[in-house]
């Protein structure tokens, strides 16, 4: 039988049970403004995360790590630079980490994921709005869930102050940085 979502009360949720990020299928990106008037996109390379589905909702759960040194802008210096104690300071803080607190159902596949999300040595709480987009075996008969995760952050609750001003009285590096990520799991 292939794995499907399961609907309850008008709200389609992953199939109970511990669910562990395919990092080959899935991915962790980032937006931020250059400049004020382009957009710069990057990704992280290395991350894992644990979804923990709950029979009860309130007790669902998921977990997520991202390696800084991993960052890819497609830009080797920039990379470097972000990786540098300007920002990220990979070489002293290594991982940033997520922990969901609460997950609320927001009606069909959409939930509100609630959590700790620790950058440096700053934790502050952040929402990610989720959709469930699916479940299914894959051809090697494990059983999959597809979600993708919506956010924002400003970079400057973190501790990622580094800034240069323009002549024109605007800022290299924008504050709010977008996050998203696609996730393809597998049941243990």
């Amino acid at each position: 039988m292939a794995a499907e979502v399961q609907t309850e009360k008008g709200i389609v949720r992953v199939p109970t049970g511990t669910w562990h990020v395919d990092p080959a299928h899935s991915s962790v990106e980032f937006e931020i403004k250059h400049m004020m008037i382009s957009t710069v996109r990057g990704r992280f390379k290395e991350f894992e995360g644990t979804i923990v589905a709950a029979e009860d909702i309130a007790n669902s759960r998921a977990f997520g790590v991202v390696k800084t040194a991993s960052i890819d802008t497609n830009q080797a210096d920039r990379d470097a630079h972000l990786r540098s104690p300007e920002f990220f300071d990979a070489e002293r803080y290594p991982e940033m980490r997520f922990e969901s607190t609460r997950i609320e159902p927001l009606g069909g596949p959409r939930f509100l994921v609630v959590g700790q999300l620790t950058i440096k040595d700053a934790t502050r709480e952040i929402d990610l709005e989720t959709t469930v987009e699916g479940a299914e075996r894959d051809p090697w008969g494990n059983e999959r869930v597809g979600m993708r995760a919506r956010g924002a952050i400003s970079r400057k609750d973190f501790g990622l102050t580094w800034n240069q001003a323009l002549e024109t009285g605007g800022v290299v590096v924008g504050d709010e940085v977008t996050i998203l990520i696609d996730v393809s799991a597998v049941k243990d």
